[in-house]
């Protein structure tokens, strides 16, 4: 892949996924809830459904939404519907300590399966329309067509999954962060019914986004 078209790509990458979104949120909120280690099961999950993506990319995803506008708006309300449904499980979250200590009084995250993370990330982003606008829109802009197409996508894909984990540690850091200051009562209530709100906002603009 020439240098004419990686650099750009990498750079429009970057910002575009720094913007927070649904799946940001996501990662601060599963890091301050259930600790970094745990959230690595949701970065998984999210990552797992962006490569699903970007590989669709290559398989001509831009066509089929294009054709097929309905399949977008389907993503669209799912994905919305899911925002408003996490929003509404975390606003009625149980308003205890987010950690709470074993007899030696060392801070355990509340259980939760892996798989259950793994799950939401990967409903989170691939119901995103950022991500599939980025996939089926943007991405292909930096393809050049008189070159194969594969080793493209074989240099843009590694390239794409390290600016991602790397904005997704960044977001379940700061995440993190804020969970050691989640042991109170009053202000794991006020987190839950934050970060539910925002959720239900997001679930709301993607309801009423059009392609």
């Amino acid at each position: 892949m020439k240098l004419q078209f990686w650099w750009p790509f990498v750079a429009s990458a970057f910002v575009i996924f720094a913007i927070p979104g649904p799946s940001l949120l996501l990662m601060m909120t599963h890091a301050a809830r259930y600790g970094m280690r745990r959230c690595v099961a949701t970065m998984a999950g999210s990552l797992c459904a962006l490569v699903i993506m970007v590989s669709g990319s290559a398989a001509g995803l831009h066509v089929l939404l294009d054709a097929w506008p309905r399949v977008f708006d389907a993503l669209r309300i799912a994905g919305g519907a899911y925002l408003i449904w996490l929003g509404v499980r975390s606003w009625r979250a149980k308003a205890g300590p987010v950690e709470a200590r074993d007899q030696r009084g060392v801070a355990q995250a509340p259980v939760v399966k892996s798989a259950t993370l793994f799950r939401n990330g990967f409903l989170v982003a691939s119901s995103n329309p950022k991500a599939i606008v980025f996939a089926a829109a943007i991405l292909p802009q930096f393809i050049d067509a008189s070159q194969p197409i594969l080793p493209q996508f074989a240099v843009m894909l590694p390239t794409f999954a390290v600016i991602v984990v790397g904005w997704y540690a960044v977001y379940a850091g700061l995440g993190a962060r804020i969970g050691e200051k989640l042991r109170s009562e009053g202000v794991a209530r006020a987190f839950n019914r934050l970060t539910g709100s925002v959720f239900v906002g997001f679930g709301a603009m993607m309801a009423l986004l059009r392609h």
